[in-house]
């Protein structure tokens, strides 16, 4: 294979044809993680696609096959992620590049530092006729594992929503002011988190999560005069995801105005959900099914460069078992067995490409 970094810092390999000015098969994932987390997300994916070239011990098929370790998806450093697989749809623009990191680091100036030069960014861009992209990730969730099944076929990942809600009220003493007299603006909020709970959970497919909260004054003998908190919507299908966030802005004023508070909001993310193509998925359904697996399909709750990937080529994801649905965790793991459908699933894709590029 033929390797070399891009201007964004993507490793890439690309494995030629049997003959030549034919399409080329992405298949890839990210090389980085978060803070504290496992060896896996991201990364196991990268080594299940050079494990598939390997597996073809030098055999040259109709297609290139390029494998990408994308540089960067996480977003941890610059607050933007999925700079890597930006890159290779051409999505890098001068804005992104201007992002700024904790310390002022802009990154422009963080590829510059690393010795690469940004200008040649455009260079990293994919062209047009892509055959398309295969991501292997580790599920990073408990289904497969209740399930009891190796591997999952992607069929969507989930549109986010994200908001930060301020719920206003009136900030007194703890003791000296009577229950009937308050303006609690935390009693709100928390009453207004234990509703997206439940309508989250009457509603097939949906996730709500109130993961942060910002308290002021914060003392505790003192009644809460603002709060802040976040909400993350996420489902398969936009119409239904958007109308709960409707109910849940909803909710928020009745509560807010039956508690004497008022209430606001602000998206941060809206961002709509991606199906994966038709003909890939059909073509990984029987993959796994040719391997001798189940054909499982599922809904991604989480984003992958996948979703990128997809708005210039066909896009396909299979999730691999995550032991104990843990992910973003020291203890994040797979089994080797699971790993082992995967390369066998994988394999059974190049063939039924192969047959495709053939016929």
């Amino acid at each position: 294979m033929s390797v070399y970094v891009d201007a964004a810092g993507n490793i890439r390999a690309c494995y030629p044809a049997a003959q030549p000015a034919v399409q080329r098969l992405f298949i890839g994932s990210h090389l980085d993680t978060v803070p504290q987390a496992g060896a896996f997300d991201g990364v196991l994916g990268v080594v299940l696609a050079v494990a598939l070239v390997k597996l073809l011990a030098g055999r040259f098929l109709n297609f290139e096959i390029e494998v990408v370790g994308f540089s960067e998806e996480e977003g941890v450093r610059f607050g933007i992620p999925f700079i890597g697989s930006r890159a290779l749809v051409g999505t890098v623009d001068d804005q992104l590049l201007s992002c700024r990191d904790g310390a002022g680091i802009r990154v422009v100036d963080a590829i510059r530092a690393f010795g690469l030069d940004p200008s040649k960014m455009n260079e990293a861009r994919v062209n047009d006729d892509a055959l398309g992209y295969l991501e292997f990730h580790i599920e990073q969730g408990p289904v497969l594992e209740s399930l009891d099944l190796p591997i999952g076929i992607v069929e969507a990942i989930a549109g986010q929503s994200r908001l930060d809600f301020v719920f206003e009220g009136e900030a007194s003493h703890a003791g000296t002011t009577p229950m009937n007299l308050r303006r609690d603006a935390l009693a709100g909020a928390a009453e207004w988190i234990c509703k997206v709970e439940s309508e989250a959970q009457a509603t097939r497919g949906l996730v709500a999560t109130v993961g942060r909260l910002q308290v002021q004054p914060g003392a505790g003998n003192a009644i809460a005069g603002n709060v802040l908190a976040s909400l993350d919507v996420r489902h398969a299908d936009d119409a239904t995801r958007k109308q709960a966030v409707e109910a849940f802005q909803a909710c928020a004023n009745e509560i807010a105005k039956r508690r004497g508070l008022s209430v606001s909001w602000k998206y941060n993310l809206d961002q709509g959900s991606v199906a994966m193509d038709a003909a890939l998925v059909k073509t990984l359904n029987a993959s796994v099914s040719h391997s001798g697996y189940p054909v499982h399909k599922m809904v991604s709750g989480a984003g992958h460069d996948a979703m990128i990937m997809a708005s210039r080529m066909p896009a396909a994801m299979l999730f691999v078992r995550s032991p104990g649905g843990i992910s973003h965790h020291p203890d994040e793991t797979v089994r080797a067995e699971d790993v082992a459908a995967a390369l066998m699933a994988g394999k059974a894709f190049l063939e039924k490409l192969q047959e495709s590029a053939l016929s």
